[in-house]
């Protein structure tokens, strides 16, 4: 009854008036981003960032999630209508989602789609109501030795699971860490990299720096990538799936509601790699995988599930352990740390209204998902008309004077056009920018928590691993390192035999 009572008190928390009409503005601003290609939730969650600083702190984090988890409602939209995504999580739902489409199923297809996506992530809230808990439980015992590794570890698997190329992506962690240094050395006051200048002097803030890369960075690169002219959406009837269509697409949601969840937990996991994996998974499970990119019910319902439960358990490691899993978890980390907030394996006891509001919360936000993403189709679809040429103007300008009113700085102004600058040229070059920013997140718990192990270890690094959660976190991160090695050395081995196999015949 003791654990009940705090999050029947969540429920209180949620069912205040302002919550509950941020958690709606949240979820439906989220809907919106992801019907808009490109801008995606961790760009819109940093622009959104210093409207937050007036906003009470648990009001402010619903509302903020609701935007991350509203937003793969919204990109499945566009992939079903358009075979165009709308966020990096519906890339696959192109594949089944157009093609039913095409053959007169796009009401179908956004049917099971959104029934989908409310299964996986109402599974995945009852999973975070009853794991997150043990979670921070168990990372109590944590000390600097284990966020030391911890953190290690998530830089790398983000890294190295990221959308670009993996060596790309390791240049952009380690640009995130290097400019985590910025500034004055907490142990010792000396100053780092701040070329002389004091307004360097206490370090980068994470909001002009968020804001310049996802912001303006993905404007600009949008603008260069989109066509001026927007494909007219199809029509969109029969929106209600069939009882036929529903028993299909069961097992793929089921399937979809675990694996995402477990894999949204993961530091580097996410909404994306997610999607891909329930797709590759349903696929290798199909009796006839040929129909999948024909129209398979499966290959919309499996992704759309697993997209939507990854998005809320990857909340799991942010509120319970302070280390953010994706890029828009490492945004959501800075928004808490700018409102006194800090995640981590004390928030749960120190402030469980706002811990267990905002996972409250994301109950009632599946619920108004699911009411408003079948029948605000069609006013979706219209915003696609709206030319960027006009939308890009109007955000970049939001952007410039949010993150002026944070310190009253023009200094700010000129960090997030060079970060934009720079968020441009990652996209451009196929540089990822996350595993940039989750680096610079965690670069400052990294450096402090190493240096504070090593004076507790008297400068040997090797005590490391005489604390076995430690060693074990350690020893997960060189297999990280040396998996791709060993894979790539089985994939020669198997070309060598397959080669020297065919060559045996041919002389036969």
């Amino acid at each position: 009854m003791e654990f009940f009572e705090p999050v029947l008190n969540g429920f209180g928390v949620v069912l205040e008036p302002t919550n509950l009409l941020y958690c709606l503005l949240g979820v439906v601003i989220g809907m919106l981003i992801g019907v808009l290609p490109g801008l995606g939730p961790a760009a819109t969650i940093a622009i959104l960032l210093p409207l937050t600083y007036g906003i009470e702190p648990v009001t402010a984090i619903i509302m903020l999630s609701g935007i991350f988890y509203g937003a793969q409602y919204g990109g499945t939209i566009t992939s079903v209508l358009l075979r165009l995504p709308g966020e990096a999580s519906s890339v696959v739902t192109v594949f089944d989602g157009y093609a039913l489409t095409k053959q007169g199923r796009a009401g179908t297809a956004l049917g099971v789609a959104a029934i989908g996506s409310f299964v996986g992530g109402t599974v995945a809230i009852i999973g975070l109501t009853f794991l997150a808990p043990l979670v921070a439980g168990f990372a109590l015992d944590f000390g600097p030795p284990e966020y030391t590794a911890l953190a290690l570890l998530g830089i790398l698997l983000v890294a190295t699971v990221s959308n670009g190329g993996r060596l790309k992506s390791l240049i952009a962690a380690a640009i995130g860490l290097l400019l985590a240094t910025v500034g004055r050395d907490g142990f010792t006051g000396e100053s780092r990299f701040t070329l002389g200048s004091l307004s360097l002097a206490d370090g980068l803030d994470f909001v002009p720096i968020a804001m310049g890369i996802f912001g303006l960075g993905e404007i600009l690169y949008n603008l260069e990538e989109r066509h001026n002219k927007v494909q007219a959406p199809a029509k969109v009837a029969n929106v209600w799936p069939s009882r036929k269509d529903l028993k299909q697409a069961s097992g793929a949601i089921g399937r979809g509601s675990v694996l995402g969840f477990f894999l949204g937990i993961l530091p580097g996991g996410g909404a994306t790699l997610s999607s891909l994996a329930a797709y590759a998974m349903e696929k290798k499970r199909a009796k006839d995988p040929s129909r999948f990119g024909r129209g398979a019910i499966e290959g919309v319902a499996g992704p759309e599930t697993a997209n939507n439960a990854a998005a809320t358990s990857s909340f799991i490691p942010l509120l319970t352990l302070g280390i953010p899993a994706n890029a828009t978890m490492a945004i959501i980390f800075g928004a808490l740390l700018i409102q006194g907030v800090t995640p981590g394996p004390q928030l749960v006891q120190n402030d469980p209204e706002l811990f267990w509001g905002v996972v409250n919360s994301m109950y009632i936000g599946n619920i108004l998902l699911l009411i408003m993403s079948i029948p605000l189709v069609g006013i979706f679809v219209r915003i696609l008309r709206v030319r960027p040429a006009i939308l890009a103007p109007v955000t970049v300008l939001i952007t410039l004077i949010g993150v002026y009113t944070i310190n009253n700085s023009v200094f700010d102004i000129w960090l997030v056009i060079f970060f934009g600058i720079i968020g441009y040229l990652m996209k451009k070059f196929g540089f990822e920018p996350g595993p940039l920013v989750l680096a610079f997140v965690l670069g400052a718990l990294l450096e402090e928590s190493l240096r504070r192990s090593l004076l507790l270890f008297g400068g040997d690094a090797t005590q490391f691993a005489g604390r076995p959660i430690t060693a074990v976190l350690l020893f997960v991160f060189i297999v990280v390192i040396i998996l791709p090695f060993i894979q790539k050395a089985l994939k020669q081995r198997t070309t060598r035999n397959s080669t020297v196999t065919n060559d045996h015949k041919e002389s036969v």
